[in-house]
């Protein structure tokens, strides 16, 4: 019996996980991993910026490029959460239990729950 496939997802996640265990100097990845969350989140920060411009083109060209953008967004997102231990796995876990609230209820759940950390 074979293995299913990976998700596109799953096989980026590989990826750069593999690329943190064993850094090479010609990786792009490598390199997000060194700067760390600075030079990671000023990445994830210019390419949200880039998606919403990019949704604001019309048309079949700007859905295009919307797609485009987002995979660098994604990518660059699954890097940050690699230099900080975290799964995809485990973000899939938290948008499951949040299934079925309403977001203001969550979104409210979790003010009064980092007001009692305080």
């Amino acid at each position: 019996m074979t293995e299913p496939a990976l998700r596109p997802i799953d096989e980026l996640e590989q990826t750069i996980l593999a690329r943190k265990a064993e850094p090479s100097e010609k990786s792009y990845t490598t390199q997000l991993l060194e700067g760390g969350v600075e030079k990671i989140g000023g990445k994830i920060i210019e390419e949200a910026a880039e998606v919403v411009e990019a949704a604001s083109e019309p048309d079949e060209p700007g859905r295009v490029h919307t797609i485009r953008e987002a995979g660098d967004l994604v990518y660059h997102l699954l890097v940050l959460l690699a230099s900080r231990g975290v799964k995809f796995s485990e973000v899939e876990a938290e948008l499951a239990r949040r299934a079925g609230v309403s977001g203001l209820e969550e979104k409210a759940s979790r003010k009064h729950s980092h007001s009692r950390k305080a």
